[in-house]
């Protein structure tokens, strides 16, 4: 579904490349966790892949149509939740019926449900919202698009604890089978039980590029007392319960839910390898 073949990129006035001959494939129908440190390129990615920017050299497609070009079949299946935006000050009914046009598969019921998901009123002054609240109601209208391919900055950064969990609950909610959601973010606890795939960046270097379920058949994620034997453990980090340990996963052993922070750091200090 989307085909970046070997791009150059770099920001008017820098020197550094934020990426040189970098390519990637991400199949359809799944949910894509992008992390990496700050600066490694996460949010440049998502914006190329968007068309928002061009790369120097190389291309960026969707179903064999580069993104540059902004083409409509491409857009209307589009949408992208900045880390930062705004919302203009008119009613949600107004934004609604301004926008909605966009987006051929628009669902004002989808959009309802994903308000009352996150505790919301359906009819609402988008000027007169917090931060947190124009969130919500953003990432509402753009679950109910309709779009095969939603793209998500930093989503949680700005949620209150419960929000996060109702966020989790609007997104796992509406992703049909024809859907893919890639999601960067730092905050890894507040998305590791939706994801499918996890890709972890260094700028033109994936250091990892996994499904889920390929981690959680090789690894396992543990958390091991003072003093139990760590011959085969492969990464560790100090715990309130000992040590959270990752080791090869034991021919019979059953598998064990995914540490996405513990997995992250034991991949950028090159631990585990792609």
């Amino acid at each position: 579904m989307i085909d970046i073949q070997n791009i150059d990129f770099k920001y008017a006035g820098n020197k550094e490349q934020v990426f040189q001959n970098f390519s990637l494939q991400l199949d359809a129908n799944n949910i894509y966790g992008l992390l990496g440190k700050n600066g490694t390129g996460k949010s440049t990615l998502l914006y190329l892949i968007a068309g928002l920017l061009r790369p120097k050299k190389g291309s960026v497609s969707i179903d064999g149509i580069k993104t540059m070009q902004r083409r409509p079949e491409i857009l209307e299946e589009l949408f992208i939740v900045p880390e930062e935006f705004d919302l203009p000050s008119m009613s949600l009914d107004e934004y609604v019926s301004i926008n909605q046009p966009f987006y051929p598969h628009f669902s004002r019921e989808v959009l309802n449900k994903c308000l009352e998901d996150f505790d919301m009123p359906t009819s609402l002054k988008l000027q007169s919202l917090s931060m947190g609240q124009k969130k919500k109601v953003f990432m509402s209208f753009a679950l109910a698009t309709g779009t095969r391919l939603l793209l998500m900055d930093e989503p949680t950064n700005g949620l209150d604890i419960p929000s996060k969990a109702q966020f989790r609950r609007a997104v796992a909610n509406n992703m049909t089978e024809d859907r893919t959601l890639i999601i960067s973010t730092h905050q890894v606890h507040d998305v590791e039980s939706l994801l499918d795939h996890i890709l972890i960046l260094s700028r033109s270097n994936l250091l990892l590029n996994a499904s889920v379920s390929d981690i959680c058949d090789r690894y396992s994620f543990e958390y091991r007392a003072p003093g139990e034997p760590m011959d085969d453990v492969i990464y560790s980090e100090p715990s309130v319960q000992g040590n959270a340990v990752i080791t090869p996963r034991k021919a019979n052993s059953p598998e064990t839910p995914l540490n996405l922070e513990l997995l992250f750091n034991a991949v950028t200090l090159k631990k585990i390898k792609n």
